[in-house]
This record gives C-alpha cells, sequence and structure tokens, in this order.
C-alpha cells in the first residue's frame, strides 16, 4: 500500500491511496476460509462445501469490506502519523473508470487544510470592560421587595398601581402559555399601567412584548422564555387574570435582618443596604464578563485574519448532515458557521499555544462548586463534601451534563487568561446603563 499526499495550495491538498492485492489478500482468505468451515449448504456436509463456491459467492463482498476498512484504517493513521491539521473530513474523489475488478485500487481525497496564523492580543482599538455599580435607586428597590417578600399579603378585588398580578401569558403562534406574577411598578411608562390599573379576576388584557417592563429582562420570566429569544422579542400576548393581591411591607427592624441573614451580621438598615450592594454587584460581575468575553470574541474575529478552504468546506457541508444540501444551501450554510470556525480556531491556537489545559478534577471542583449554588437557592447551605462528590460524579457520567459544564469552565479560563495578558478600556456604569449601552 502507498499514501501520499499533494499539495493544491496552503489550504488544499489531495491525499492519495494505492491498495493492491497483498495489502488485503491474507485477511480475505483467512475470512473465506472462516465461512467454508461454518458454511452449511445442501447437499454438502458442514465444512466440505468446495472453496470454489464459497468465493464465488462471498469473495467479492469480503474483499470490498476488507479494502474499505483498510482504507479508513490507513487513511486516519496517515493523517495521525502526519499531524496533518484538517477541516471537516476527507472528501472522497469519485473515479468514472472505478472497478472492482482492478489489481490495483487507487482512491483520492480531498482535504480542507487548517490554515497557519498568529493571534496578537495587543488591541489597538481597547474592548470595554464595564465595571457595574448598585446605584441607590437600584438598593432603594431591593430593599422594597425584600420588604414585600416577607410583607403581609391580602387579596384585593380591584388593580391598583402596585398590586401584584397572577395570571397567564398566551401566544399561540410563538407557542407561550406561561403563569408569572408581575409587579405592575415593573412596567414601562403610564400606557401599560393604565391597562392593568381598574381591571379584576378573569378580565383578559392585550399586551406587546416590547417595551412591556422597565427591565426586559423580566420578560424572561414573565414569559418562560431564555435570554436571548427575549431580546428584540415584539409580539402580542394575551395575559389573563387569574389573581390580584397587594403587600403590606415589612418594617425593616431586627427581626426581618434576622430572617434575611441569620448569621446575626446585619443589625442596621445601611448594613443591609452594604450587604444588598455587595451581592448585587458580585452578580453583575458574572455578566460583565460575559460581556467582556463576546467584546474580546469579536475583536479577536475581526482583527485575525486567514484564509479558510471555502470552497472545500461548503462541498463537504453539502454531504455532511443527514440530508444532502444543494450548492445554494451548502454555501448558505457555510456563510452563517464561518465566524463560529473561525473563533473556533482562534480559540484552540490560543490554548495550544499558551498551555491552557483542564483536568477532570479541576472540572469536578467546578462542579461541586455549581450544585453547592443550586442547592443554597433551596436553603441547603452547608451540604456535605460527600454528597457534593457523588452528585458531581453523576452528573460528569453524562456526556452533555460534562460538556456544557467543560464549555463554562474553558470559557472561565479563557476570561482570566485575557484579562492577564489584554489591556481594556475601562468603563463605570450603574446596573441601567450597562442594559441600555449593551443591549441598545
Amino acid at each position: 500500500m502507498n499514501i501520499t499526499k499533494e499539495n493544491i495550495d496552503a489550504l488544499n491538498a489531495v491525499i492519495k491511496v494505492a491498495i493492491v492485492a497483498d495489502d488485503y489478500r491474507a485477511k480475505v482468505d483467512q475470512m473465506l476460509s472462516d465461512y467454508r468451515k461454518k458454511a452449511d449448504i445442501p447437499g454438502f456436509r458442514k465444512g466440505h462445501v468446495p472453496m470454489g463456491m464459497i468465493k464465488k459467492q462471498y469473495e467479492k463482498s469480503i474483499m470490498i469490506d476488507e479494502v474499505n476498512k483498510l482504507l479508513q484504517d490507513s487513511l486516519n493513521k496517515f493523517l495521525t502519523e502526519e499531524k496533518i491539521d484538517i477541516l471537516g473530513n476527507p472528501i472522497p474523489k469519485i473515479e468514472k473508470d472505478f472497478s472492482w475488478d482492478s489489481e490495483v485500487f487507487s482512491f483520492d481525497f480531498e482535504l480542507g487544510l487548517a490554515p497557519q496564523f498568529e493571534v496578537d492580543l495587543t488591541s489597538k482599538k481597547k474592548v470595554t470592560q464595564y465595571v457595574i455599580s448598585a446605584d441607590d435607586a437600584l438598593i432603594d428597590k431591593e430593599v422594597e421587595n425584600l420588604q414585600s417578600r416577607y410583607g403581609k399579603m391580602s387579596a384585593v378585588d380591584v388593580i391598583k398601581d402596585k398590586t401584584n398580578v397572577t395570571g397567564t401569558f398566551v401566544n399561540e403562534e410563538q407557542q407561550i402559555e406561561n403563569k408569572s406574577t408581575i409587579n405592575l411598578s415593573d412596567l414601562k411608562g403610564k400606557a401599560n399601567l393604565k391597562k392593568f390599573v381598574g381591571n379584576k379576576v378573569g378580565d383578559v388584557i392585550e399586551l406587546k412584548t416590547k417595551g412591556l417592563f422597565s427591565d426586559d429582562h423580566k420578560l424572561e420570566g414573565a414569559l418562560g422564555l431564555s435570554n436571548d429569544q427575549i431580546h428584540g422579542l415584539d409580539i402580542k400576548v394575551s395575559f389573563t387574570i387569574e389573581e390580584t393581591t397587594e403587600i403590606e411591607l415589612a418594617d425593616l427592624d431586627q427581626e426581618l435582618f434576622d430572617k434575611l441573614f441569620t448569621d446575626g451580621s446585619v443589625k442596621t438598615v445601611s448594613e443591609l443596604r452594604k450587604k444588598i450592594q455587595e451581592d448585587a454587584e458580585k452578580q453583575f460581575q458574572q455578566q460583565a464578563d460575559q460581556q467582556l468575553l463576546n467584546s474580546v470574541t469579536e475583536y479577536l474575529i475581526d482583527n485575525t485574519s486567514f484564509d479558510l478552504p471555502s470552497a472545500f468546506l461548503q462541498k463537504w457541508l453539502a454531504t455532511a448532515g443527514e440530508k444532502e444540501l444543494t450548492p445554494e444551501q451548502a454555501v448558505e450554510e457555510y456563510n452563517k458557521s464561518e465566524k463560529g470556525l473561525r473563533y473556533q480556531l482562534i480559540q484552540e491556537k490560543i490554548i495550544k499555544d499558551n498551555d491552557i489545559k483542564l483536568d477532570y478534577e479541576e472540572l469536578k471542583e467546578y462542579a461541586k462548586g455549581f450544585i453547592r449554588s443550586q442547592m443554597a437557592q433551596f436553603g441547603n447551605m452547608n451540604p456535605e463534601d460527600a454528597e457534593l462528590d457523588d452528585i458531581a460524579n453523576r452528573i460528569l457520567t453524562n456526556q452533555e451534563e460534562a460538556k456544557k459544564l467543560q464549555d463554562q469552565l474553558l470559557s472561565q479560563k479563557l476570561m482570566t487568561f485575557y484579562k492577564e495578558k489584554m489591556t481594556f478600556k475601562t468603563k463605570k456604569v450603574t446596573y441601567e446603563g450597562f442594559i441600555k449601552e449593551v443591549y441598545k
């Protein structure tokens, strides 16, 4: 057997594989012998069927299977040993005059080669790193939310401007049917408030999702959609009122403080406000980091120049899925995936060049931290380490969940790396200012 690689250009190559009878004959003869021993054909004793009859019936199909196995194994081995970095998978070239009756079988495979490039992290146009602060207005609102959460609730007959309203949002076309409780103080503008005030249980209100809440993220919980789904969402929904209540706010006293912080760490309103600020800004940091990662990703894609074997990739995409694509559909699919492929290559190079690694124990510790935070939301503040170990091990046996956690941990490591290696333009904003700038 002979395997050679011919470069067409920097991004395309052809591998030629020549297979002769000596490469597969012994294996085929062995399999024919095994078939003969097991063959049960009328008129012949088992194991005594003439070899000529066995060959006539089975030799060609066995030979084809063996050549295909040999071809695939040798191709994979060659790519690995020669350290050929490819995109997609090799595409076999169809030879019009190919025949399984030949003495020598020749196979050609088209390759799309990964480009060679360098990543420059010294950005000329600085990426913005947001530092989000919790302002007094936000803290005031959160204090009132806490008072409301621990206050006394009572039903009301008619909706007023601070009533809590429970009902079901529906939009059949978007398959939305979600029961939710909203506070009218979260609505945006007097026009939306006016639609609620004066109504009662059983009434149905027609609403527009765009501009419904002062904070668009409230729409996530209200409609039961993801963060990505609600951005730019502009549809009509009906809201059937099912319950209307109002809350008498709890007093800001030690009884409330102890309910909120059982360790007795809060004794004054000032200390409460400081705790709220710290917790809010810790959550804001996560959002700011995600935005920074998105911005760095966009920067690297826009400022890392390299060509791709686009014609090859379009050809490969046409046959890679369960359903074959037309040339036009393959071009469209390539255009949609090109940006993601570029960042994947950039990310892989950064990881390789800077020896960024993940090991199982590290991933397990990350999973345990995630589990711990989830359990804390349900009141279990101090789970046993053995329990966390057991849950983490179970989760990591699920390939889909393990991949999700691995991607999250890798993003976290890359974010740390970018902060160490890149210089950013720092901008301090309130949370409201951050939302306006980022999601404008």
